[in-house]
């Protein structure tokens, strides 16, 4: 029984506590009768068929039922619900899984959350800031949530790897929710809404696990006019970077089949995306382990090593891209995040051979100091950065790099820190996410070294990075005026109704006048071949020329 202790924290039901596998209720309220549950509780196989942890083999067909609630108990009975998405594009695409599963339960979306009798937080954990913000709002939902207990009962739930990371506080200490579900357990959000609905009770289910992709899952878009979408390909992390809690939010590296990824991206199309983004903490090392399991070892990119052993078998993440871009020939493909070590030249062929494929890349440096590099064991050194980045300019001549940079780490000098500017003066990057250091717990640095650079040190690192950066960023878009760009078309300009914004190959924001071109007004999602007339750090403008196809704006500057 030792082994199945820590399931069962997770899926114990408490009145207001999380009890580490004792069921107990509160001296101060009647216990409530689940239909279809016995009077003890329910029994191990309840718990282990919950959890999906019966052996594949043994494991019987009604495992994806609840077999202690009826199909009535976990419908949501047209109850509404309200989202609240914080953080990176994976918690998007989880939002959009999420809601394709409690639809499927007959709950209903809303867009105001007066009019919710639920509401969902899908959470951060990747940064204090983000988790500040997070409980500031927690504080004021449990406010208004006890205005209006009388007249309409409202559940409040916190998701994803906030969740994973603080179940207890949340639950036990602070309060707050009613409850808490993991990235890997959002299947179980129709029975963990049931049984905390009359509002006595939470309930909490963070088991992380070796194989959920919800690849058997039909995301639901959020924005079902956006022109562009992101496509879940793999979850999860293996790299344990000193400095990063996704390891222990998200779990264990797994991807999904490629059928099914293709399947979605397809459907897609069929509903009018032109863009997809496919998504994943470590986007390139994705290996698809249901097809060729006899591949060699997976070889990263000279210069660069890794954690863990090299993994063997799989199709890789060059396969996939090949396969999508083939089969969606007039959609752009982009994907993000990507880790350096993982672009061996097959796959920079591979995207210099396919025009819908972007010549756009991520490429995470993090710091500019191999010190630095090493105390966040990232598997390279400056040299081998720069020496990737020169292989894939020689391939890719016209990409359009982005990065992150993480300022202030755990005794980041002076002179390891201007080595970052350096590295940005060396690179020069279109783009750049660009953070000062927060420490958190469970990880490595955590446990190894202390956050020991004052926070007036770290923002003053930041002002000089975004300085230096957005100097460098000027003079790379400078460069595209005069030039003629395939422009997607994506909606209104913020900042004018009179223009539309649209993203060039290499990610960067245009933004253009509504005219009509050959008697036809241009839309969201169409194609524009435009001339840059002028540039900013951020933002281009342009002329638009004609309406556009990516094959045959391929082949007119080819």
């Amino acid at each position: 029984m030792k082994k199945f202790t820590g399931n069962f924290l997770r899926y114990h039901l408490t009145r207001g506590r999380l009890i580490d596998g004792i069921s107990r209720t509160s001296h101060t309220k009647p216990a409530r009768t689940i239909p279809g549950i016995p009077a003890e509780g329910p029994g191990l196989k309840e718990f282990l068929i919950a959890g999906k942890n019966l052996p594949a083999p043994n494991r019987p067909a009604e495992v994806e039922s609840i077999p202690y609630l009826t199909s009535l108990d976990i419908s949501g009975q047209n109850r509404r619900v309200f989202f609240e998405v914080y953080g990176c594009q994976m918690n998007v695409s989880d939002t959009e899984v999420v809601w394709s599963i409690l639809r499927k339960h007959n709950y209903q979306k809303v867009e105001d959350i007066g009019d919710a009798d639920i509401v969902l937080l899908i959470t951060c954990a990747i940064r204090e800031g983000a988790e500040s913000k997070i409980w500031n709002r927690l504080h004021h939902l449990s406010i208004y949530k006890s205005k209006r207990f009388r007249e309409a009962p409202l559940q409040i739930g916190i998701l994803g790897c906030m969740a994973e990371r603080l179940k207890t506080k949340v639950l036990e200490k602070e309060r707050l929710v009613d409850i808490v579900a993991g990235p890997d357990s959002y299947k179980d959000l129709p029975r963990l809404l049931a049984v905390t609905r009359d509002g006595q009770q939470s309930a909490v289910n963070v088991l992380l696990s070796l194989d959920e992709t919800y690849a058997d899952i039909t995301p639901i878009r959020l924005n079902s006019s956006s022109v562009t979408a992101f496509v879940s390909i793999m979850r999860g992390c293996d790299n344990m970077c000193s400095y990063c809690i996704v390891p222990f939010t998200r779990g264990r590296e797994r991807s999904r089949p490629m059928a099914s990824i293709e399947e979605e991206v397809r459907h897609l199309q069929s509903q009018g995306v032109r863009e997809i983004t496919l998504l994943g903490q470590n986007v390139n090392s994705y290996r698809d382990i249901s097809t060729t399991p006899d591949k060699e070892p997976t070889t990263l990119a000279p210069g660069f090593k890794t954690v863990y052993k090299p993994k063997i078998g799989g199709a890789r993440f060059g396969e996939l891209l090949e396969r999508i871009a083939k089969a969606v020939p007039e959609v752009r493909i982009r994907f993000t995040s990507p880790h350096p070590k993982d672009f061996p030249e097959e796959v920079l062929k591979i995207i210099q051979k396919h025009p819908n494929i972007c010549k756009n890349l991520h490429m995470p440096a993090q710091s500019g100091s191999t010190a630095v590099l090493e105390r966040m064991r990232r598997g390279y050194s400056r040299e081998a950065y720069l020496d990737l980045i020169e292989r894939v300019r020689n391939l890719l001549p016209n990409v359009a790099l982005s990065s992150d940079f993480i300022l202030g780490f755990c005794g980041e000098t002076e002179e390891e820190f201007t080595e970052t500017l350096s590295l940005i003066e060396a690179v020069q990057y279109n783009v750049a996410y660009i953070f000062p250091y927060s420490m958190r717990e469970k990880t490595t640095a955590h446990r190894r070294f202390k956050d020991d650079i004052p926070e007036d040190v770290k923002a003053q690192r930041m002002r000089r990075t975004i300085e230096v950066f957005r100097r460098n960023a000027t003079e790379l878009n400078s460069r595209m005026i005069g030039q003629e760009q395939l422009i997607l078309i994506e909606g209104n300009s913020k900042r004018s109704q009179e223009d539309f914004y649209g993203r060039n190959d290499g990610n960067i924001k245009v933004i253009i006048p509504k005219v009509t071109l050959n008697s036809r007004e241009i839309q969201p999602g169409d194609y524009i071949a435009v001339k840059i007339h002028s540039a900013s750090s951020q933002v281009l403008k342009g002329t638009p020329l004609r309406h556009t196809t990516l094959s045959d704006f391929h082949e007119s500057v080819h």
